[in-house]
């Protein structure tokens, strides 16, 4: 295929990493930058949580992909599709060839929802949800309204996944809301998460249990993975990580987090470390074998929690890399691997976790963010979209906490 377009700096991808990272780029003063999106619109992914338990409505966490995107730069409306940096192209899904001088990848991650037998099937359908899609997000809600007693039972896939404390949020808030209605002595809230803790910070574990789960009667089962949902008997299938046995859970509302992996496009592209995901040095965010390239975000090999303030904190680490690279330079500034998981625990609590690469806490507040706070949840539901929206898309130097 004849190469089409030639830019100096190219990005795939229009979500918060890419979108912040463009509006970075522009305000340095960068010229000859293309985005390559194939969304109409951009989606606040952190709000489906307050969807899914009916504090927002769906299309507050909208917003046209047009008004969000940087002036200055050339959007190209296609998937990117093919990844070749020995010869510096992107090849769109609908064939168009994209070359560049310098590449910023940020395509987030895949959904793989048929990975769990009979799950496409039964979404939307008789109590099953999912808040990791936003026309199923609404639907968690009617499901909570609509429950009336029986097991209630929410799922974690194995990590990693994007938000990876959405899973428990919203059982929290599920759980808070039968209180409130005086079904929640006819009902059972049950946790299924493939990971052997509820948290892996070992100081928000602790509170987590000690001030939610244990006082409200919420039943955990770690090391159990959700293979698979019979619909017909209201069923709900799992492994036993540690022994391979079954498990059959039957279920009268069921919230599901599906797996998640690197997107195609990278996995199977020269890009890729083993696992499948853009190998990028966890300091630098430069790529440990093509200079030019550099990736943030969920689709990256970071690691660290795949949240929106985890990019916040990654995008000036990676803009700083990449001008000095463009200016003959070295790639010299560091992430610490910060990012922020504002776990909801009802309506009106949240504990806001802040932490590094290395699990230890790096708190905002000279308070201890371990305990439930009104005023945490006032920032999550009211402050942070606003950084989100006017500080990290525009490329600024905003506070984190968005995860």
């Amino acid at each position: 295929m004849e190469q089409q377009q030639h830019f100096r700096v190219v990005i795939a991808g229009g979500g918060a990493a890419g979108i912040s990272t463009a509006a970075r780029l522009v305000s340095a003063g960068i010229k000859d930058i293309a985005v390559i999106e194939p969304s109409d619109t951009h989606y606040y992914q952190p709000f489906w949580t307050f969807v899914g338990a009916g504090v927002v409505p769906a299309t507050a966490s909208t917003r046209p992909m047009a008004q969000v995107m940087p002036q200055g730069v050339q959007w190209i409306k296609a998937r990117a599709g093919q990844f070749d940096p020995d010869n510096q192209t992107v090849t769109t899904a609908d064939g168009q060839t994209i070359g560049y001088d310098y590449l910023v990848v940020a395509v987030g991650l895949q959904i793989d929802w048929h990975k769990i037998a009979g799950l496409p099937d039964a979404l939307g359908k008789e109590g099953v949800s999912s808040n990791y899609r936003y026309d199923l997000a609404p639907l968690t809600w009617q499901n909570i309204q609509g429950f009336r007693g029986g097991n209630a039972v929410f799922t974690f896939p194995p990590p990693p996944i994007k938000c990876a404390g959405a899973p428990q949020k919203i059982m929290y808030l599920a759980e808070d809301y039968f209180r409130k209605q005086g079904i929640r002595e006819k009902s059972r809230v049950l946790y299924y998460c493939a990971t052997p803790t509820i948290f892996s910070v070992p100081g928000y574990a602790t509170a987590l249990t000690e001030q939610v789960i244990q006082p409200r009667g919420i039943e955990t089962f770690f090391r159990h993975d959700l293979v698979e949902v019979r619909a017909a008997a209201r069923e709900a299938i799992f492994r036993n990580l540690d022994s391979g046995e079954e498990v059959v859970q039957p279920y009268d509302l069921l919230h599901v987090v599906p797996p998640m992996s690197a997107p195609d496009c990278i996995s199977q592209s020269p890009l890729a470390n083993p696992a499948g995901w853009v190998d990028v040095s966890k300091q630098t965010l430069q790529h440990v074998r093509y200079s030019n390239v550099f990736a943030l975000g969920d689709a990256s090999s970071l690691p660290t929690s795949k949240t929106a303030a985890a990019i916040r904190a990654q995008m000036p680490v990676l803009t700083t890399n990449l001008l000095a690279v463009m200016n003959g330079g070295q790639a010299v500034a560091e992430y610490d691997g910060y990012t922020s998981c504002p776990l909801i625990t009802a309506y009106g609590k949240l504990i806001l976790a802040e932490f590094d690469y290395n699990l230890n806490p790096k708190e905002t507040f000279p308070f201890d963010q371990s305990r439930e706070r009104y005023s945490m949840y006032l920032l999550k539901r009211y402050i942070i979209p606003v950084i989100y929206w006017d500080g990290l898309l525009k490329g600024k130097r905003w506070p984190g906490l968005m995860g």
